[in-house]
This record gives structure tokens, C-alpha cells and sequence, in this order.
């Protein structure tokens, strides 16, 4: 057995530190996007595969098995590219992410498809948002510069702020309500923007704006074509043992 294990989240290294105590041989892929990403007690690549075709080579160059798909959920081209190549290769896949937050009866949500929706979600008379959402989704938001935006970023940008009139905050979850809920009093808050992921590392956010009563404009998950899903390392692993 020999397995890649497509990372970048909690559930993947959690799935990394039961694969290295089975002592399974298996491979951790990281996407390339953040600067310093946690150490894996696996062998580790970073980068991309190049599509469909790249990732079939290698699957076949590395003599892999069985693929895990531990990505973001909102990581659709990855998932996606991921699924053709075990078609192409006739390798057993499976996808081990956690189950997206559901809307309370509390909760002020504005569910929207994607970015630019989010964007004229927001309202026009000037408002302090919270941009909770990753560096590389931020300009779409420059439509609407009137607004001041509280960035928090796992890296710093890469250069001048996109936003024209933002507070960044370098920080890496998981996250905790009580300083959610500081976050947005001293930053005034009046709307959150995030994306439902799910999972405990960042739903502080979601928690803090249903105590204060602000409007979340909701992100939902991307589609991608159906496949084996689990949301436990456990039954990940039971899988792999069959």
C-alpha cells in the first residue's frame, strides 16, 4: 500500500498522524499556498501535479494505491482533478472532509453561489466588514472600496494591500469565541463574510455573529462530482484496511 494524501487542513493532519502511527507508507501533498505549512510526520511535496494528466503521472510514477482527498472544501479544481486521475488510473479514492455549518435558527444568514455574489451582497452606505475567506479571494471586494475591511491571514499579503482601506490580522486558528467576539467589537463590526467550510478551527466567527446579532453573508461550497465521502480519520482508515 502506498498512499497520497492530498493536505492543507486540520482533518489531513490528523489523517498524517494516523497513517505515520500505522506505518503506512504514504505521501503528503501540500497545495503550495501557504508560506510555512505545518510540519507532517510523512514525506512531504508541495506544488502542484498540473492537471488531470500530471497527477495520473503520477500516481503512476510513485506506484500509488489509494488516494485521500483531505483538501479544502472549497479547493473544487483540486477535488475535481483529483477524481478524473483515479478514473484515469483506476485507483480507489476517497474524500475525508468535514460536514459544512448549518444555519440556526439565531443565525442571520444571506446564503450566496460565490465571491462576486458576496460582493453585491454587501450594502453600499460605508460598513466595517470582516473578510474571513484566504489572500487570494480578496479583489473581487475592491468593487466596493467604500467599506473598511479586518483581514485575517494565516500569511502576510505578498504586497500593497488590495483592499484600499483595510486592518490585516496575521493569525492561524483554530480559533476561539472569546477573541471572535473582541475581534469584531473593536473593530466595530457591522457584516462578516465567510465561507462554509465547516469543521471547529474557524467557526468562532460564526459564533460571535449570532451573539452580536450581525448579518454573515455565507459562501456556499463549491459542487463537486459525487465520490466515496467519509468525515472521521477513523473511518478513513477502516477504509483503507478493506
Amino acid at each position: 500500500m502506498r498512499v497520497l494524501l492530498l493536505g492543507g487542513t486540520t482533518e489531513a493532519n490528523r489523517m498524517a498522524d494516523a497513517l505515520a502511527d500505522a506505518s503506512i507508507d504514504a505521501i503528503y501533498s501540500y497545495a503550495g499556498r501557504t508560506d510555512a505549512p505545518t510540519q507532517q510526520p510523512l514525506p512531504t511535496r508541495i506544488g502542484g501535479f498540473g492537471g488531470v494528466e500530471g497527477l495520473s503521472n503520477y500516481l503512476r510514477h510513485e506506484r500509488i494505491t489509494h488516494v485521500i482527498d483531505a483538501t479544502h472544501p472549497f479547493a473544487a479544481a483540486m477535488s475535481r482533478n483529483a477524481l478524473a486521475a483515479c478514473v484515469a488510473t483506476t485507483l480507489p479514492l476517497i474524500a475525508l472532509q468535514r460536514a459544512p455549518w448549518k444555519q440556526s435558527k439565531t443565525d442571520n444568514w444571506l446564503m450566496v453561489t460565490d465571491l462576486t455574489d458576496a460582493v453585491a451582497a454587501l450594502p453600499d452606505v460605508p460598513s466595517n466588514i470582516f473578510l474571513a475567506i484566504g489572500k487570494q479571494h480578496l479583489a473581487p471586494f475592491q468593487a466596493k472600496p467604500q467599506h473598511t475591511y479586518t483581514l485575517r491571514l494565516v500569511d502576510p499579503p505578498d504586497g500593497p494591500p488590495v483592499l484600499p482601506n483595510c486592518n490585516t490580522i496575521i493569525a492561524r486558528g483554530p480559533f476561539t469565541l472569546d477573541g471572535d467576539l473582541k475581534l469584531m467589537r473593536t473593530g466595530h463590526i457591522t457584516w462578516v463574510v465567510a465561507r462554509n467550510s465547516g469543521g471547529i478551527g474557524a467557526r468562532a466567527k460564526i459564533d460571535a455573529a449570532r451573539i452580536l446579532g450581525l448579518p454573515v453573508i455565507m459562501i456556499e461550497r463549491p459542487s463537486i462530482p459525487a465520490r466515496l465521502s467519509i468525515e472521521t480519520v477513523a473511518d478513513c482508515m477502516a477504509w483503507l484496511k478493506k
